[in-house]
């Protein structure tokens, strides 16, 4: 951790919400007129596309079941840590991107699913914002979460998130339920073992648990709304967090135990402009001003 590059880092697994909360931490960007660096956690893979479907194959054929995006073996862990370190240390590092679609892909005239050349972060940025699976993850060689200065999990509950993945999957890569399915079941071990832990890590926990029925995830036809479902926020360290001015301000809400406040689903957007945007004043404000 660092005064002079903070390092800010959402967490949560694939279909949690990470790239909505991303969109509201833009937002406050934008509006306290903060420079961030962004890194997208797909571009700390292992393998592209192609190539990940080639490893997965060959783990198949070696009766390996459990190989996945969660664990070490498909992920640079290695060289994210020492971009959160080197950012913390220097305010620069080394990045690429990955290319998700022919959107994304066009003006690097690449192909979707591969990477573009590693490059330096620009210069002069006020913070590193990271949005993906491992802004937390602790191996027994690597330790990422140690050098983020604010750590944040977004943790749908499981039925809920397995929900939001599927529909996301079939609609937006073309995937049967069939295919995502096979997808959750081969990730499960990685996901216990490398996903979960990360939220005994993070600062703040969002935790979205939908009041309308999601017992069956595989056969849900809509998405849970926002406002079908009540916000669950854990506070790791409950030391200067304004409850009184968050329930205040959260209309409905409450506190079910010392270090956590609930409130509507409809209201997260407005839960994480509150909370957050005093957090990067004060990551913001440690830092020594330059003569």
């Amino acid at each position: 951790m660092t005064t002079q590059h903070p390092v800010v880092a959402i967490t949560g697994s694939s279909g949690a919400g990470t790239t909505s909360v991303m969109r509201t931490f833009e937002q406050i960007f934008r509006r306290e007129k903060v420079n961030a660096a962004f890194v997208e956690g797909d571009s700390f893979h292992r393998y592209d596309r192609m190539g990940m479907k080639e490893q997965m194959e060959k783990a198949l054929a070696c009766g390996d079941h459990t190989f996945s995006h969660f664990g070490p073996e498909a992920n640079l862990f290695e060289e994210l840590e020492s971009l959160f370190r080197e950012y913390g240390e220097t305010g620069g590092g080394r990045v690429r991107r990955y290319l998700h679609d022919e959107g994304e892909a066009a003006p690097y005239r690449q192909e979707p699913g591969t990477f573009t050349p590693w490059e330096d972060l620009a210069t002069g940025t006020d913070l590193l914002f990271y949005e993906g699976l491992h802004g937390a993850v602790v191996t027994d060689g690597v330790d990422v979460a140690r050098h983020a200065d604010l750590l944040i999990g977004v943790v749908p509950v499981i039925n809920l998130e397995w929900t939001q993945k599927l529909h996301r999957d079939k609609a937006k890569r073309g995937y049967s339920t069939e295919a995502v399915t096979e997808t959750i079941l081969r990730r499960m071990h990685d996901y216990v073992t490398y996903m979960c832990p990360q939220f005994s890590r993070t600062h703040v926990n969002f935790q979205r648990v939908p009041v309308v029925d999601t017992s069956n995830p595989f056969i849900a036809r809509t998405i849970p709304a926002p406002d079908e479902s009540m916000l669950v926020i854990r506070f790791k360290d409950p030391q200067g967090i304004d409850f009184p001015y968050l329930l205040s301000m959260l209309h409905d809400s409450f506190m079910s135990r010392p270090n956590t406040i609930v409130c509507p689903g409809g209201k997260m957007d407005l839960a994480m402009q509150l909370i957050f945007t005093p957090m990067l004043w004060r990551l913001l404000e440690r830092r020594p001003r330059t003569p």
